[in-house]
């Protein structure tokens, strides 16, 4: 086995073990009821519980109805929050007056949750399908906004000054030297953001009565149905998990200059 085989191996190894550890701690304290001062675990089903309740779901009619409906709402809010962060972020990091003119009112509403969000969006939107794809949106587009602000601010100003001397125009400055400086920022942003959109799901879906992870979450809280909570709760885990690695891979593939870490 090779040095780099046994380190992932290494790797892959502690992950389980870190899985197991957890999944040892939530049984003992599920199944022993455990009662903390600040915390109790009454109510908290068991990891066999969750287990046969995902299995139930897996076989249900209605997964692919809850599973399609959230992932259009995460794709749809995700690519328009990543057109309007990007293109804002390098307008407002390239130009003084677009900062001047766009900045103040963005920083005023970053730091709205996006709960807060749902009766305006219900007013402006005519159907909550669009409703539910704002908020996602608005989840996304300041994380992926403010990264790409900061990586345009961060491009080494000797190699803009460099492509200058050469007779680089402004676009082909902008093309060949700032994007690409600034790509590694805005692929942050951009993994940053599709996290968020999933974790504004559940507040975006309590809007809808019909299907959707984050709503089939809300609606077993309804109901009591807690093992199903837990189902929701990791599927929406899983499904974020797997969407930052896509942008980070397909990222990576846009990239091949850099490295995260500097590493070659």
């Amino acid at each position: 086995m090779s040095g780099r085989s046994r380190h992932a191996a290494l790797i892959w190894s502690g992950w389980l073990l870190s899985l197991a550890v957890c999944l040892l701690l939530w049984h003992l304290a599920s199944t022993r009821h455990l009662n903390l001062a600040v915390v109790t675990f009454e109510y908290v089903p068991a990891p066999l519980e969750v287990l046969r309740a995902a299995w139930d779901l897996l076989h249900s009619p209605k997964l692919q109805n809850h599973l399609s409906s959230s992932l259009a709402r995460v794709a749809a809010g995700f690519a328009l929050a990543a057109v309007a962060g990007i293109g804002l972020g390098l307008a407002i990091g390239r130009s003084a007056w677009v900062r001047t003119a766009l900045l103040p009112p963005l920083e005023i509403a970053r730091p709205i949750p996006a709960v807060a969000w749902i009766p305006l969006s219900i007013l402006m939107f005519p159907s909550s399908e669009a409703s539910m794809v704002f908020i996602t949106f608005v989840g996304a587009l300041f994380p992926i906004l403010l990264s790409t602000i900061h990586g345009v601010n961060s491009v080494d100003q000797r190699l803009v000054a460099s492509a200058r001397s050469l007779g680089t125009g402004p676009w082909r400055l902008f093309a060949q030297v700032i994007l690409p400086s600034a790509a590694p920022g805005i692929l942050t942003g951009l993994t940053i953001g599709i996290g968020t959109c999933w974790f504004c799901l559940v507040t975006a879906e309590m809007i809808s009565g019909q299907y959707g992870i984050g709503y089939y979450t809300w609606e077993s809280y309804t109901v009591q149905n807690y093992a199903n909570i837990v189902v929701g709760m990791l599927l929406i885990g899983f499904l974020g998990l797997g969407s930052s690695a896509l942008v980070q891979w397909s990222g990576s593939r846009l990239m091949p200059w850099y490295r995260p870490g500097g590493r070659p």
